[in-house]
């Protein structure tokens, strides 16, 4: 397979509205952790994200993925709609960062984000559980109705807390 790479820059602003519509777009994600022995473990969790893009979740601090953040803070997210199916055209996001285990007071914005998307969620219900918040760096979106079949978009986040496009990628069929 081919890979082709576009040195047209995609613009901010579009950038920044396309992740909010594919973070929108599910309320479950995929999160990938590392283990001890640098072994990968993935988790399937409801998010909340904030305006900055940065995904909050609600998970037990035993739980094999909430230690394996503590132990080591990499982690890499993937938000799509599983009700896709093979040979139309796919939408996703891949997010990669780091996240830490909030409580008390750092735990009130998370908490307020949650309830905000999970209007069912009541404070208090899940007393053993915590707030994680994962902060993205960097992240790589796939629109196919809008750029195209194989098309993905890398961007980066700045310290502002905006997006800027690092590259885009063609994957084509090997000739």
């Amino acid at each position: 397979m081919a890979i082709e790479r576009s040195k047209r820059p995609l613009a901010a602003a579009r950038m920044t509205s396309m992740t909010r519509q594919l973070l929108h777009a599910s309320s479950l994600c995929a999160i990938a952790t590392v283990s001890p022995g640098s072994r990968a473990h993935v988790n399937t969790t409801y998010f909340a994200w904030s305006p900055e893009f940065d995904l909050v979740w609600l998970s037990d601090p035993h739980a094999k993925h909430s230690r394996n953040i503590r132990a080591n803070d990499s982690v890499a997210i993937a938000v799509y709609d599983s009700s896709q199916s093979w040979g139309n055209p796919d939408r996703g996001i891949q997010l990669f960062g780091t996240a830490r285990e909030v409580q008390g007071a750092a735990a009130q914005g998370p908490e307020t984000l949650y309830a905000m998307r999970f209007p069912e969620y009541r404070q208090g219900e899940l007393s053993v559980y915590r707030f994680y918040v994962f902060r993205t760096r960097r992240l790589k979106l796939f629109d196919e109705p809008t750029f195209g079949a194989g098309v993905f978009v890398t961007a980066s986040i700045t310290g502002q807390r905006r997006l800027v496009w690092e590259r885009t990628e063609i994957y084509g069929s090997a000739a």
